[in-house]
């Protein structure tokens, strides 16, 4: 089976089975109606089980024929205008012409001898992001497979760079004292990184928010005081830039201000928001950033990159050194000292896919106001969604977005049962999913279910917005309609 090894001889080879999964891809990108099929669990997995994958087909034409029934054909597709739920954006062709070529030269980019020049794209992409954040000439920072990756990283540096309290460290029983702070919005890797690091679950303090879903930092200052009272340790606090559910940005300059007062590591989840480090208007809405110890930053959201493509910088180069081991196969001690550039002294991956050069595609084909104006579009985009939701007795809406994220629900006019109402949402999602027309996200806010519109595609339109609504309330409606019946 060498003839499907990539090499010199299998250029052509490889050159035309390419050109035809492309050719796939872009008939579906151009063909597609809908972001979905609608397609259910139980309908497709028969279809799945019975492929037999110790029988190979032996032809690539074979195989992308079965793969139109096994993925292209019900898959989800982000690009489409009405794909209007998670964080998942659509991609920008340099990035994608980057990840083909990534995925066949197959660097990794742990050691200098199995990357070379890949290596050094990585570390200029991340001293331009570090100092589009504005974090100094001593900051630093790796690419990592995602925010709940570079969260972890972070706080674990947090956590080795914790001061000790009056009465020192006592060992594995210090670990106890120490508190990570986040705003009730925070991402739920916060509290996943906290019991991974061996801290548990009463590690993590929770904050409360302002009606516009931000941190209260009064409360922040109340607990970081009584924290210290209590004799324990303020190891972290994390602001979030750009929360998940209503794209909120947490007051960075007062929250910084109270971590130098309480001598506690500042983290910045902006894996959402960091879009606004290359927007040509909006930058301003990160003022405080700068600031911070480290931060998460996902490309693969609000940079219109493929998944993955995250990083995580730090403002003290030096504190990635608890993430360092050396292996003597890999990155001995001595290569420190021959200034050798091994990027598996920052990482906490050891083989690492070369996830930079779609960014330095990008960057070079379309620059950072290219992207920065893209993004700008969809927050654009929300603030009108916002006045249309706030417009429709229909419907209502959270808070007027920071980024691109709208937070509203179904209210009918003759029903008054929040359970109800509750009930009627839920089912207004789960019909528009199975129709395929669009989809949409739901979350709580309190008690109550609410839907979700996460904007990331520069086409969509504000009409696109309006029939989805429509689509909305009529499975609302139906649904609400047929309950009245069977009860009478």
């Amino acid at each position: 089976m060498r003839s499907h090894l990539l090499n010199d001889t299998t250029a052509e080879l490889y050159r035309s089975s390419v050109t035809e999964g492309i050719e796939r891809v872009a008939a579906k990108l151009a063909t597609t109606a809908r972001p979905f099929t609608g397609v259910t669990p139980d309908a497709l997995a028969p279809t799945i089980d019975a492929v037999d994958l110790d029988k190979p087909l032996h032809d690539t034409i074979a195989v992308l024929d079965e793969l139109e029934d096994v993925y292209l054909r019900d898959a989800v597709y982000f690009h489409h205008p009405r794909y209007l739920a998670h964080l998942n954006c659509p991609v920008v062709i340099p990035a994608v012409l980057g990840e083909a070529i990534l995925s066949a030269v197959n660097s990794s980019l742990d050691t200098w001898d199995q990357s070379a020049g890949g290596t050094l794209i990585e570390r200029k992409l991340i001293d331009w992001t570090t100092a589009r954040i504005g974090l100094g000439p001593a900051a630093d920072g790796v690419f990592t497979s995602g925010g709940s990756q570079s969260n972890l990283q972070a706080l674990l540096l947090a956590r080795q760079e914790a001061k000790p309290g009056p009465e020192g460290w006592e060992g594995p029983a210090s670990l106890a004292k120490l508190r990570i702070f986040a705003s009730e919005a925070s991402h739920f890797s916060v509290k996943k990184s906290a019991q991974l690091l061996g801290l548990g679950a009463d590690a993590v303090v929770s904050i409360p928010v302002d009606r516009t879903k931000r941190m209260q930092t009064v409360a922040l200052a109340a607990e970081l005081e009584r924290c210290r009272a209590d004799g324990l340790v303020p190891m972290a606090v994390v602001a979030t830039a750009g929360t998940t559910d209503f794209g909120s940005i947490d007051p960075l300059p007062e929250i910084a201000e109270l971590c130098a007062q309480y001598d506690t590591w500042m983290h910045v989840d902006a894996a959402y928001g960091c879009g606004l480090l290359v927007s040509p208007k909006n930058r301003d809405r990160l003022t405080g950033i700068e600031r911070a110890d480290s931060v998460t930053v996902d490309y693969h959201k609000s940079f219109f990159q493929p998944v993955s493509s995250s990083a995580l910088l730090v403002r003290d180069g030096t504190t990635l050194r608890h993430a360092t081991y050396h292996a003597e196969y890999l990155n001995p001690r001595r290569t420190v000292a021959e200034r050798i550039p091994n990027q598996v002294d920052k990482s906490l991956q050891t083989t690492r896919r070369f996830d930079a050069l779609k960014l330095w595609m990008t960057l070079r084909v379309m620059g950072a106001d290219g992207i920065g104006g893209l993004f700008d579009e969809v927050c654009d985009l929300a603030h009108e969604g916002w006045q249309l939701l706030a417009a429709d007795p229909r419907f209502d809406v959270v808070v007027e977005p920071s980024l691109s994220t709208l937070v509203y629900r179904y209210i009918p006019a003759a029903v008054t049962d929040p359970s109800e109402i509750d009930r009627a949402n839920l089912y207004a999602r789960k019909a528009l999913f199975a129709s395929g027309d669009a989809v949409v996200a739901g979350t709580k806010v309190g008690d109550r279910q609410f839907l979700k519109f996460t904007l990331l595609n520069p086409e969509t339109t504000l009409a696109d917005i309006s029939a989805v609504l429509d689509l909305i309330a009529g499975h609302a409606e139906q649904y609400l309609g047929d309950t009245l019946d069977r009860a009478s």
